[in-house]
């Protein structure tokens, strides 16, 4: 394939939802205001996020690897590749098979390891899965884990609150699974939220920004698109996280200023221009 004169691009895996500002429908607009080109691999779709009272749900698992299966074909290269919220033990298994097949000497891979929240696991996440998840944080350049999943993925009874050193030691064994780079988001110390960088040099990190409003679905994907989009074109992670938390903040913010409903997520369409410099 010849190659092109060169736009970083991303492969991303989560699901496609048509309402409610999360997944995908997050992710390939904040990437292209980065500039970055999103290349989306569904998981499944939904006419909204499970967050409603109702929505259509359409589990793409049997068709991920024939969808794959013509990206080999075509011999496509990735910058990044960046996976979200995974609905089975098969899926984390596809994940693994496409980062084997994808990475190259430059790819970036990042994993949201999407598997609860409030200390607790979502309900399609069993202990099985959970240590499914452990063996694709592994195949990981950057992870991004809530304090919840941090938990989960370090055997950890969760606490609304740890001290800044447990916290440096929960990233450090994360970081030693086999990522280079480790984010833990959304942790509360007081008035602020706490974002936790352990970074490759060895060097933790804590970015805190005050807290506002309430908290809503898809800012974790917000988060997590910058810090994939930032990170492949070169910006160290400390500058991506501090980044993505003012930007998710402003978002808060505005859609607070908008009476935006909670289960709407954040209006982050009225900030875009933050991410584009202007």
């Amino acid at each position: 394939m010849t190659s092109e004169k060169h736009q970083k691009k991303i492969a991303v895996i989560n699901d496609l939802s048509g309402y409610g500002r999360c997944s995908l429908t997050v992710a390939l607009p904040i990437i292209s205001a980065l500039k970055v080109q999103c290349c989306p691999v569904p998981t499944s779709i939904l006419s909204n996020h499970t967050g409603f009272p109702t929505y259509f749900f359409d589990d793409y698992t049997e068709k991920m690897p024939l969808y794959i299966e013509q990206w080999k074909k075509l011999n496509l290269e990735f910058d990044g590749i960046y996976s979200g919220f995974l609905g089975s033990e098969e899926q984390i298994t596809i994940v693994i098979d496409m980062i084997k097949e994808f990475k190259g000497p430059s790819t970036k891979v990042i994993i949201d390891p999407i598997m609860g929240d409030h200390g607790k696991p979502y309900q399609t996440y069993t202990p099985r899965m959970c240590c499914r998840m452990k063996e694709l944080v592994c195949f990981g350049d950057i992870v991004t884990p809530n304090l919840t999943e941090a938990c989960i993925l370090t055997g950890r009874e969760y606490r609304s609150a740890f001290n800044r050193s447990e916290l440096s030691q929960m990233a450090e064994e994360i970081r030693a699974m086999g990522p280079k780079e480790v984010v833990i988001t959304g942790v509360r110390e007081g008035n602020y939220v706490v974002n936790v960088t352990a970074e490759a040099d060895g060097t933790v990190r804590f970015l805190r920004t005050l807290r506002v409003g309430c908290e809503r679905p898809g800012t974790g994907d917000v988060f997590s698109s910058i810090i994939a989009a930032q990170t492949v074109k070169g910006i160290p992670l400390r500058e991506a996280a501090k980044k993505a938390a003012g930007f998710v903040k402003s978002c808060i913010v505005k859609s607070d200023e908008l009476n935006v409903p909670v289960k709407n997520g954040v209006c982050f369409e009225e900030l875009l221009s933050l991410l584009i410099g202007r």
